[in-house]
């Protein structure tokens, strides 16, 4: 696997309850690790690293027309149209929509449509500037799509925008954004793709202005695919952007400034305001053709073929329930029976030296709806106690295409013996509410954890 082979800390070994164990990483929709190849051209091009767009100096247009460029890269890997589009850096999908909402310039009268499955990145953002109307789900987590349509009737023609997630961060399902822009495009609605979760899975493509199919504005960030340096990106028409004055203006934003007059700058240069973050744009650019030139279909099928080795495999551990249904990227959330959610995570951490996710994953709505529990006073009656091992919960696996099927013998191992154990590890486990979950009563986890610190420090 080339890309394994180029995974930094692919081979780091982390304290496990006495012994040191290799790490095994299932947290890739929280962020994935960096490129070794990718590293490599960075500190290359470190040597001629200089503020863009201001300076006259050599290094200063060299790192300019690169930090441009790099704009071009991005929006090629997914499709957009160079001639109508803009590319505007940003730090993570989260800013994206963020700017999203502040410059479509919506009236609290006008209607914007998300779903029940979002991440709160998709729907708190709205809530600011909009009346949000949300679409449901059925029985298996996914889209109602039937639902969505009665929605773009019944608030046509006030609804100035469809915001729906390319794949789910919490089931992995995956969504049919064309078929969704074609419903939303049919009511005269422009839609946004929440990309996160997808973009770093399978080939992605906006389809040009002209397909009814057209994906007319895409968020997502680098450090959900392979780019951890503090990049996102939004991409949309042109025109959206080239009306009014950015929600940040500064340094770079404008053309020209007088006492009483401002001259805002072209897209994207008015929505990025200050000095941007050449070094996170162009590692993201350089690792999006880095992964084209490994061929994203090929690494998509793989981690297809994973994804479905990992839900039959998983399927055989007692006890356990798994959330959603196909088609999915490689999410996979679940329960087992016996075990809270958060000490289960724990004892994948501190025995297993596995790093997975507990909780909500930032869309509390939709796992209470998949755990069937209804919208309750409780919840905030538990939060405010501090009772925060109480709260409801998943455990989330998520897969890359650098995860092996031996990785996954080896969680579907430790659940089996979690699973026949269970007393043991309630017995050996604590919850601290000074760290927000659980940790072994027989570990001195924080002189190990300041032990591992002293290098960075």
């Amino acid at each position: 696997m080339i890309l394994r082979k180029n995974i930094k800390g692919i081979k780091v070994k982390v304290p496990a309850r006495g012994k040191k164990r290799n790490y095994i990483y299932f947290d890739n929709a929280a962020s994935t690790p960096a490129l070794i190849p990718v590293l490599n051209e960075l500190c290359d091009y470190l040597d001629w690293y200089s503020g863009v767009h201001r300076g006259t100096g050599y290094k200063s247009l060299l790192s300019s027309r690169i930090y441009d460029d790099s704009h071009d890269i991005i929006g090629r890997f997914v499709g957009a149209d160079l001639a109508r589009d803009t590319v505007i850096m940003v730090k993570n999908t989260s800013e994206a929509i963020n700017k999203l909402s502040y410059r479509l310039q919506l009236d609290p009268a006008d209607v914007v449509i998300t779903t029940d499955m979002e991440h709160h990145s998709n729907d708190l953002p709205w809530r600011a500037r909009a009346r949000v109307e949300y679409a449901a789900i059925d029985n298996e987590g996914k889209l109602d799509t039937e639902n969505l349509e009665q929605h773009l009737k019944s608030s046509y023609p006030r609804t100035k925008l469809l915001a729906v997630c390319g794949a789910s961060n919490v089931t992995g399902h995956v969504n049919d954004v064309h078929r969704l822009a074609q419903m939303a495009h049919e009511y005269g609605c422009p839609i946004l793709v929440d990309g996160a979760q997808l973009v770093p899975h399978q080939g992605f493509d906006m389809k040009p202005h002209n397909d009814a199919a057209h994906i007319d504005y895409l968020a997502f960030s680098g450090h959900k695919i392979y780019s951890p340096f503090g990049a996102g990106v939004l991409i949309g028409p042109q025109k959206t952007f080239a009306g009014g004055p950015p929600e940040h203006p500064g340094g770079g934003t404008v053309k020209l400034v007088t006492e009483d007059k401002i001259f805002w700058a072209d897209p994207p240069d008015r929505d990025e305001a200050g000095s941007p973050n050449v070094i996170g744009t162009y590692t993201l650019a350089r690792t999006l053709r880095y992964l084209n030139q490994l061929g994203m279909e090929k690494l998509g099928q793989y981690e297809q073929e994973l994804t479905g080795y990992a839900l039959s495999e998983l399927q055989q551990v007692k006890g356990i329930t798994i959330y959603g249904s196909k088609p999915r990227v490689g999410v996979i959330s679940f329960n087992l029976a016996g075990i809270p959610h958060a000490l289960l995570g724990a004892v994948l951490c501190f025995d297993a030296g596995m790093g997975v996710r507990t909780g909500c994953f930032c869309a509390q709505k939709y796992v209470r709806q998949l755990l069937g529990l209804a919208e309750s006073e409780h919840y905030l009656e538990l939060y405010d106690s501090g009772r925060m091992a109480k709260l409801p919960g998943m455990v989330r696996v998520s897969l890359a295409a650098y995860n092996t099927r031996e990785e996954i013998d080896e969680l579907v191992k430790w659940l089996k013996h979690i699973a026949a154990n269970l007393y043991e590890y309630r017995r050996d486990y604590r919850f601290a509410a000074s760290q927000g979950g659980y940790l072994p009563v027989d570990t001195n986890y924080a002189g190990e954890l300041a032990a591992s610190l002293q290098k960075y420090m």
